[in-house]
């Protein structure tokens, strides 16, 4: 093992004792509301990771592309759900190999988008399960809950394919400024599923599944009716986390080891991390800056590829060669730039864990 101290930087650094204690808890709450979990790995994108989520007893993972499941297929991950709207006959000849190595579905939300899928895998006499994306608010993909029923009968009428059930993801929820607001999000993810899932039952059709993801809603959705849940930013959590009160600080398992490179004001410094490292994406649910460094109360103002530019506030300062750690405000792009992450705990680095699924975006 090395010390943390002997890291070159900008470093990403994953506290193990948080991380463990991230996968139990969500873990448990699932079980406690007889809810099978099924977390997104794109937040991580870590088979070590993906592993330790299993052996605390999810029942199987998630991610969006195919691209990723191709990676964790051969890490040996069995069962995986693409919660995306896979389209293309490029891709259905890539998960028609997939499908002979592992448990698979994908999402969808069209007829045009799922025949695509469903011509391969009829001219091959084989299967392929489908999960309809419901809309609960979010208006991104999927379609809305009276919408559900019609579409549903059309897939269904599709050699090749066969309906396992429905998923959703209410990101809106990272909109919401209260625990209240967070929670009505929540409890409409979950009853709003749950009803689409009574309808179409009812209508004779398969719902075998009904899945609900977003880390801010996990908690709240897991309502009677829902079958699954996909939370993915849990096990590292960040700094939109923090501020929507989903977790603490004490809770971020994932921070970002930068060194203070120049101090050319008084009210300003700037660190060897800027947004290849830490991303431009926003603080949730209200933008303010790019980033959090534990222990002090200045904030990173704003990035430049290379530069993270820190707004000093009066009573602090910061010396040239001087290290920090960043809590992000998003954990799950932050995993994607970097080749591989450090594991450590109480000062000492464990392990490297290269980012194995790191840019699969086809």
């Amino acid at each position: 093992m090395q010390p943390i101290s002997d890291l070159d930087t900008p470093a990403v650094l994953i506290d193990l004792d948080r991380l463990e204690r991230n996968v139990a808890r969500m873990a448990e709450k699932a079980r406690a509301a007889g809810v099978a979990l099924r977390p997104h790995c794109k937040t991580h994108k870590l088979p070590e990771v993906a592993r330790m989520q299993l052996n605390a007893g999810a029942r199987g993972i998630t991610l969006a592309k195919v691209g990723e499941a191709e990676v964790f297929a051969a890490q040996g991950f069995d069962d995986i759900f693409l919660a995306y709207p896979i389209v293309g006959a490029q891709k259905a000849r890539r998960l028609l190999a997939l499908a002979d190595r592992v448990r698979l579905a994908v999402g969808a939300d069209s007829v045009a988008g799922a025949r695509t899928l469903a011509d391969a895998f009829a001219a091959a006499g084989r299967q392929l399960d489908v999960m309809l994306k419901i809309d609960v608010g979010l208006h991104r993909a999927g379609v809305l809950p009276e919408q559900a029923l019609a579409l549903a009968r059309q897939l269904v009428d599709l050699k090749g394919l066969r309906l396992r059930g429905i998923f959703t993801h209410a990101g809106q929820g990272y909109g919401c400024e209260t625990t209240e607001a967070l929670a009505g999000t929540g409890h409409h993810e979950g009853d709003s599923m749950a009803a689409v899932a009574r309808e179409l039952r009812g209508a004779g059709l398969p719902c075998d599944v009904v899945s609900v993801g977003s880390t801010p809603t996990a908690l709240f959705a897991m309502r009677p009716g829902v079958t699954e849940s996909r939370p993915g930013t849990y096990v590292y959590y960040d700094a939109s986390e923090v501020s929507l009160g989903v977790c603490t600080m004490d809770d971020c398992a994932i921070s970002v080891l930068a060194t203070v490179v120049s101090t050319p004001a008084a009210d300003r410094a700037v660190l060897d991390a800027g947004s290849k490292t830490l991303s431009n994406d926003i603080l949730r649910p209200k933008a303010s800056g790019n980033g959090w460094i534990v222990g002090r109360e200045s904030r990173l103002q704003r990035l430049s590829e290379e530069h993270g530019v820190v707004g000093v506030v009066p009573g602090e300062s910061f010396t040239v060669g001087e290290r920090v750690r960043i809590i992000p405000n998003h954990a799950c792009v932050v995993s994607n730039l970097v080749d591989s992450v450090y594991a450590v705990r109480g000062g000492q680095v464990e392990a490297e864990w290269r980012v194995a699924a790191r840019g699969r975006i086809v």
